[in-house]
């Protein structure tokens, strides 16, 4: 069985690109075709969007991710496959059908992250394969919990659909595609373990990991994101305002934005399962 490491762009991930054994490597690009997040660095964007043979206008990720990408590949020698599905845009219009992904609904990561993933994985493999989850030793309970929703087989399923029914409609298969692993659980592998490994080492990492709106964050951290990243933040509280729904039913974005925490507040808040989204 190949085996295949997901890159989600954070320290850890990219650890485990470093000193666990692949055949693969495989990062999922969430973009947008807001301007007003426009990838700065032109060349670069151009670059990208050639690799991903689509338009790329930016991405609703800390910019940084696109370095590390390009700066792991460097320091590994090793090619890392980039795949991109629709647009987060284009995902709340057609998925969601106007209304907004959230906690309960997390077809943004579906879409954006676990799709891509899984068709280039149809399209280069002919059976399942073993990929490498970068959960630490502290996030067993994350492993756990993927580990439930497995098949008899101890494989991870995904439904895609294969074709069109005569009146339009998708016709849907279950596949069992992967086999998720997660050797920094079993050698007992910290955060201060993957910190470690990566100073001084020529690999730019983005100081937060995933989207900067991700709801799946407490709203302390999201206000430290709206100062660090206010464009892209904004992407966020305008689709509050544009479509239904909220990406967190307790609080908008909006709110988040304007509030003013006067405490220190952790950082360190876990986020969701899929082993596709790096923290």
């Amino acid at each position: 069985m190949k085996t295949v490491t997901s890159i989600s762009g954070g320290m850890t991930s990219a650890y485990l690109g470093a000193n666990y054994h692949a055949d693969n490597l495989v990062f999922s690009l969430v973009r947008t075709t807001d301007k007003s997040c426009l990838f700065p660095d032109k060349k670069i964007r151009q670059y990208i969007a050639d690799r991903i043979n689509s338009e790329f206008v930016g991405t609703l990720e800390d910019d940084t991710i696109i370095y590390t990408i390009l700066d792991l590949e460097q320091y590994l020698g090793k090619k890392i496959d980039i795949v991109t599905g629709i647009t987060f845009d284009e995902t709340i219009a057609n998925v969601g059908r106007g209304y907004l992904p959230n906690v309960m609904k997390r077809f943004c990561t579906s879409e954006m992250k676990i799709r891509p993933i899984f068709r280039w994985w149809r399209e280069n493999f002919d059976s399942p394969v073993n990929m490498n989850i970068g959960f630490r030793a502290t996030e067993k309970r994350r492993a756990d919990n993927m580990v439930e929703k497995l098949n008899a087989d101890g494989l991870s399923e995904f439904k895609d659909s294969t074709s069109k029914h005569p009146d339009g409609r998708n016709k849907w298969e279950t596949i069992a595609w992967r086999k998720p692993l997660f050797p920094l659980i079993e050698d007992f592998i910290y955060k201060t373990d993957v910190q470690r490994f990566w100073k001084d080492k020529p690999v730019r990492f983005a100081e937060y990991n995933n989207c900067v709106g991700c709801f799946h964050r407490s709203a302390s951290f999201l206000k430290q994101m709206s100062e660090l990243h206010p464009n892209k933040f904004d992407w966020f509280v305008d689709a509050e305002i544009n479509h239904k729904g909220r990406f967190k039913k307790e609080v908008s974005y909006q709110k988040i934005k304007d509030i003013n925490f006067t405490m220190t507040m952790n950082f360190e808040s876990e986020g969701c399962n899929s082993g596709f989204c790096g923290f």
